[in-house]
């Protein structure tokens, strides 16, 4: 059985709307102007084309902060150190180990990352936390220019590593990336609640021997 596992709001805390609350206090004086800032900044063609590896940063802010009238310095201040601010989910990274675990025991899983990722914050990742290293592979978007949901990206990750459709059970927090996923006819798991996702995760595991 291969998992493949998202990163953001998965194995690590993705929240815009704090992160602007503080980096931008003047500008979110209530929840819905947060909302609002957050949308605005991550929403848009500017961070989905560095998700992509389209976009490089320094032209992401020039193109934000002439749209959003935000000063460019501060604009960088925020967005640079992101990758750094990507903190561990417990539960999750709690799972990922018991399933390497198995894996190095049982051999009956292999495990795989799938995930949306500006290719300078993947690189923070890799050298922060141990747990990129438990993999068998995976793909940030950064690298390979495309983003889910793009039917090319799963399709990339499956020839990569051989995946059969059937055997594969993909992880993510976004309902369209899960549907994109389920088109190319892998299984896959909405994950709202990252508390619950082991006992999600457990009836599609293969039986213990």
């Amino acid at each position: 059985m291969n998992i493949v596992f998202d990163f953001g709001a998965v194995l690590l805390t993705w929240q815009p709307v704090a992160l602007v609350q503080r980096h931008f206090p003047h500008l979110t004086p209530t929840a819905q102007a947060a909302h609002d800032l957050a949308r605005a900044m991550f929403h848009h063609e500017d961070w989905a084309g560095f998700d992509r590896g389209t976009h490089e940063l320094d032209d992401v802010v020039a193109s934000m902060s002439s749209r959003l009238s935000l000063p460019g310095d501060a604009l960088q201040e925020f967005l640079k150190p992101i990758g750094e601010r990507l903190l561990p989910i417990e539960e999750t990274v709690t799972l990922l180990q018991q399933l390497r675990e198995r894996r190095d025991s049982a051999g009956d899983v292999k495990l795989y990352y799938l995930s949306n990722m500006p290719a300078p914050y993947a690189r923070v990742l890799e050298e922060r936390h141990e747990f990129v290293s438990w993999f068998d592979g995976g793909i940030f978007s950064g690298d390979v220019k495309l983003a889910k949901p793009q039917r090319e990206i799963y399709e990339l990750l499956a020839s990569r590593h051989a995946l059969a459709p059937a055997q594969t059970v993909f992880i993510d927090d976004l309902q369209a990336n899960v549907d994109a996923a389920r088109e190319v006819g892998w299984q896959a798991i909405h994950c709202t609640q990252t508390k619950a996702l082991a006992a999600q995760l457990q009836p599609l595991l293969p039986q213990a021997r």
